[in-house]
């Protein structure tokens, strides 16, 4: 009877443990999520050089080398688009990047999804996404961070700073890199002046904050590639630097 009832217990235990070990997250340098604007105000060239800019940065020895020399060696990444208050599609979910053959499958997952535009623009609403997706992973992250990209400013749901700050409280780090450049839209409407200052001002925030600006949609692959492998390669200690920012031309 006392082994029977050793047995029983063992297969009581045995689904709480499986659990707790499923459940373990994995340990990384950084949890990345990049988060791009699809909005209408970019055209089609403009699309495409914006996706082609992430699949060169993606595929660069540079951004492996920049993940190993971390001291886990290895991040998680995501790839989100976004537009309106109501648009935000995860087009390729959590990943674990820790060489370049890992790289290569995430751009080659990323290469392979459609891109769909939508109206507006709501910057406020994507991080309000991004911050969601940091609790429904399985990774453990130094570092947590949501890479914002895109060519306009808040016209969409809640006000920016408010999401802004909400992210920052939670020890999330915004990072953007806002596309300047004197391309009207597909509507006809001016290119937004100061946009750099608009993601200084009311986008970037938390520890370690970053911007990087790249002055045309030409200029964004070298842009995503500078601001990739600075992320990567921050010093998860040195947290109450200032932000800083960088032009790409």
């Amino acid at each position: 009877m006392a082994l029977i009832r050793v047995c029983l217990l063992v297969v009581a235990l045995v689904p709480a443990i499986v659990g707790r070990l499923s459940a373990a997250a994995i340990e990384v340098d950084l949890e990345l999520v990049l988060a791009v604007d699809v909005s209408r105000s970019i055209d089609e060239d403009e699309a495409r050089l914006q996706r082609d800019g992430y699949l060169r940065a993606l595929r660069d020895p540079r951004v492996a080398r920049a993940i190993q020399n971390g001291p886990l060696r290895r991040i998680a990444l995501a790839y989100v688009e976004w537009a309106g208050a109501h648009y935000q599609r995860i087009i390729v979910d959590w990943t674990l990047i820790k060489d370049l053959a890992t790289a290569h499958a995430f751009a080659d997952r990323l290469e392979r999804a459609p891109r769909i535009a939508e109206n507006w623009t709501s910057i406020s609403a994507a991080i309000d996404f991004c911050v969601s997706m940091f609790g429904n992973n399985i990774y453990e992250g130094t570092r947590r961070v949501i890479d914002v990209s895109g060519d306009g400013s808040n016209n969409r749901g809640r006000p920016i700073l408010a999401a802004r700050d909400d992210a920052v409280t939670k020890g999330i780090t915004i990072n953007g890199l806002p596309i300047v450049n004197d391309r009207p839209s597909p509507f006809g409407f001016p290119a937004e002046k100061d946009l750099d200052k608009y993601y200084e001002q009311n986008v970037i925030g938390g520890p370690g904050a970053l911007m990087i600006v790249a002055t045309s949609f030409d200029t964004f692959a070298q842009a995503v590639l500078t601001k990739l492998i600075k992320e990567i390669a921050a010093d998860p200690v040195d947290h109450n630097r200032d932000a800083t920012r960088q032009t790409i031309n």
